[in-house]
């Protein structure tokens, strides 16, 4: 690779790593990056998975005091999150290069138009809510998803498709998560989380769901390490300034 082609996928990452910190579709940016340093399709969607995964833990930390009080959500929505996760690796790895290749474009495709309609899909909390701009404001009863207007079946049949896509591809995958978590209910009452809230959940699920398919990925050898730890390198970084 030459010092061009490093700067070029480096730079990507970071850019990645800024855009997955708040809100998703960095994949967009890296994979692409990843594709043009001369990895295969396949190779570069797994590479690139391993590599958004430092940069998912440094946002994840950095948005980590708005986890309070929603330790219960985040488990509960941990699980399909693996699940889901484990299957679109698996589907992934059975699926023929070329029948992939024809795949993308129109993934990327979706992602894109995913991005572009975002602030449609995602709920936003209302300025006067209690939840919109405090850390603190999700009271100890949201550590346990109990609230009566949130169709809770619903909502983790919706992380495991989503964890599936996340496995399988990913872009945009964080958009989509937050859109869903924009009609969780904290609260008995119906309180909403607020934007700084489900950033939090959702780049602790997104590390979950990476992370669950990298292992993947890494033990059936779909994973260049030398991208890998070059994107992952931009992805920190990005995810911290994001």
């Amino acid at each position: 690779m030459s010092i061009g082609g490093v700067v070029f996928l480096f730079a990507a990452s970071v850019l990645a790593g800024a855009v997955n910190a708040v809100a998703g579709g960095g994949t967009l940016l890296s994979f692409p990056a990843a594709m043009a340093a001369g990895l295969s399709p396949v190779v570069a969607n797994a590479t690139n998975a391993v590599a958004m995964v430092p940069g998912s833990l440094a946002a994840a930390w950095t948005f980590r005091r708005y986890l309070k009080g929603l330790g219960g959500l985040t488990a509960a929505l941990a699980v399909p999150a693996i699940v889901g996760a484990l299957l679109g690796a698996m589907i992934l790895r059975n699926t023929p290069q070329r029948l992939f290749d024809g795949i993308v474009p129109w993934l990327v495709l979706g992602a894109t138009v995913i991005i572009l309609v975002q602030g449609l899909a995602v709920r936003r909390v209302p300025p006067g809510s209690k939840d919109a701009t405090t850390p603190a404001s999700a009271s100890a009863s949201a550590s346990v998803p109990t609230g009566r207007q949130t169709m809770w079946p619903l909502v983790l049949g919706l992380q495991l498709l989503v964890s599936i896509y996340g496995g399988y591809f990913g872009a945009a995958m964080g958009i989509i998560m937050l859109a869903f978590l924009g009609h969780v209910a904290i609260r008995g009452g119906g309180d909403r989380l607020s934007l700084h809230q489900m950033n939090a959940v959702k780049n602790v699920l997104a590390v979950i769901i990476n992370g669950t398919a990298s292992i993947d990925f890494m033990v059936h050898g779909l994973v260049r390490p030398i991208p890998a730890l070059l994107m992952a390198g931009g992805a920190i970084t990005g995810g911290v300034v994001g």
